[in-house]
């Protein structure tokens, strides 16, 4: 008997329809076609065990099976559940009525268990999109799923439940229900750290505050602890909230990526990665063998936070530069390519020197200037061209440190941070892939971003004095639109490009000889 049970694949952060074609003939054997992995290929002896261990003998009857499209590529073993269910239906043992009504996913254990899956969230969505009435997944995946309305979700402990519920007994599997959107909205507001627990850095709160308001790179330079990992963590407390499409997308890469964990459900806050500078360039880029997103794309719509900058690789921070500039990455290999999301703000911190105290105004540096540019040498031109702001965290004073005053809250600095967000929103409504003054194109800062008299003047001295490259410009004329826009002008002012020019400390000649 043919039967087709329905399954899906993921390619990217999208999932794609696999329709598994089930046949039965007079025999003994089991054939397995339509360009299935290893993992694949396996699901037969996990299968045969799990039908042992729950009384389902395995058909004593010549299996053939074909996953279609045949073009695309299986991997993984979340076909073990569907593969199962074309078993059993094409021998009988189960009525086919309700396999064109839900899409099945799952990996089995020998012992007939559900075990979870990756993509949960972007399957459930193609689910709802090609009409199907629900889904069966492991139940450790049906909160994610369950974020999907207009679908019905069924998480499944064990085969047993399934084989059930195909038999008829709707109750033996309850769908999951989620209140996504109160949830969603209730948790926004939630933060384990504050800005009143920094005391001092007003300068440095600032520059955070126009990198928030605008989504600039940023890099913190200073002594150890002056501050610059505590600062940058609270950073996301200060960035507006997920929209709920935003939230969706950046779900979809952890699903993907299998970084949810047992709860699941949607993201609430804007991701905050923080790699170890040994990382290779595959983890922050994202691929292998069966490509999966990496550090940059888990940071989308977030916040990619490298501390220690100049102890990664050279190669690791090289591979940045263009997803900087495009907001995306393509992954290349042999088999297959995907594209990656990779639009998050890039925040970084790093000595000044090897020994972290150049510059420092009680503690003496033993490097030598040789030393100290060579360090700062790890950091390429072009890399340091696509980074924002440049702020000198100094240490905090002992009366600072000690004081019981309380700084201002992240709820204050987000107030204005919205407000300056929702000018540029409105400024660039209708222009696509462009919400915020960083992704303004040279286009749109000679319509929004051009400088009065004064401002150009400032300009014009600041590009001859410190050598300034033409990205650099760039990068001073949307400081500068934000640091306008947080103080309501429509016009840049000499004010405000003189600000912008003052985020550009390490872009000074003599910065290693004479300091900030």
């Amino acid at each position: 008997m043919l039967t087709k049970v329905f399954a899906a694949a993921l390619q990217g952060i999208d999932a794609t329809l696999i329709t598994i074609e089930v046949n039965s003939l007079k025999g003994c054997g089991f054939s397995l076609v339509g360009l299935p992995d290893s993992a694949v290929r396996e699901s037969q002896q996990r299968v045969f065990a799990a039908f042992n261990v729950l009384g389902l003998n395995f058909p004593n009857a010549d299996i053939l099976v074909n996953m279609a499209p045949a073009d695309i590529r299986k991997e993984g073993s979340a076909f073990d559940l569907p593969l199962s269910m074309g078993i059993l239906t094409s021998v009988e043992v189960l009525p086919p009525q309700l396999l064109d009504e839900y899409l099945l996913m799952g990996e089995l254990g020998l012992d007939g268990r559900l075990l979870p899956i990756r993509g949960a969230l972007p399957i459930a969505i193609m689910a709802r999109e090609l009409g199907f009435k629900g889904i069966i997944l492991p139940h450790q995946n049906a909160r994610e799923a369950a974020v999907v309305n207009n679908l019905t979700v069924l998480g499944a402990e064990n085969l047993s439940q399934v084989v059930d519920f195909f038999k008829g007994n709707k109750n033996s599997i309850l769908p999951t229900v989620m209140n996504t959107r109160e949830e969603f909205y209730h948790h926004q507001q939630e933060f384990d750290t504050d800005f009143t627990d920094v005391k001092g850095q007003e300068n440095v709160k600032r520059a955070m505050e126009i990198a928030a308001a605008g989504s600039h790179n940023l890099l913190l330079v200073g002594s150890p602890g002056s501050g610059k990992s505590m600062l940058a963590k609270r950073l996301p407390t200060i960035l507006p909230p997920l929209s709920l499409a935003e939230s969706l997308e950046t779900t979809k890469i952890h699903s993907v990526a299998g970084k949810l964990g047992k709860e699941g459900g949607l993201i609430y806050h804007r991701p905050f990665r923080n790699p170890h500078h040994t990382i290779s360039t595959v983890a922050m880029t994202g691929g292998g063998s069966y490509p999966l997103p990496g550090e940059i794309s888990l940071a989308h719509n977030g916040i990619l936070f490298l501390d220690e900058l100049p102890e990664f690789r050279r190669d690791v921070l090289e591979v940045l530069r263009q997803p900087l500039e495009d907001r995306h990455i393509s992954i290349s290999r042999v088999r297959n390519q995907v594209d990656y999301p990779a639009s998050f703000m890039f925040v970084a911190a790093m000595n000044p020197c090897p020994c972290g105290y150049f510059n420092h105004p009680t503690h003496p540096c033993v490097c030598s200037p040789g030393q100290v540019l060579k360090y700062m040498g790890r950091i390429s031109g072009p890399l340091m061209d696509r980074i924002d702001l440049q702020i000198e965290v100094t240490p905090v004073p002992f009366e600072e440190l000690s004081s019981q005053r309380v700084g201002e809250p992240s709820r204050v600095i987000r107030e204005r941070v919205i407000k300056a967000r929702k000018i540029q929103e409105e400024r660039y409504k209708g222009i696509p892939h462009v919400h915020c003054n960083a992704q303004m194109t040279p286009k749109l800062l000679q319509t929004y971003a051009q400088p009065d008299a004064t401002g150009l003047m400032l300009l014009r001295t600041a590009m001859l004095r410190l050598n300034l490259s033409a990205r650099a410009y760039d990068r001073i004329l949307k400081v500068a639109r934000t640091i306008a826009d947080l103080a309501g002008c429509e016009q840049v002012q000499g004010q405000h490009i003189a600000e912008a020019i003052g985020y550009r400390n390490l872009d000074r000649s003599d910065w290693s000889e004479r300091g900030i």
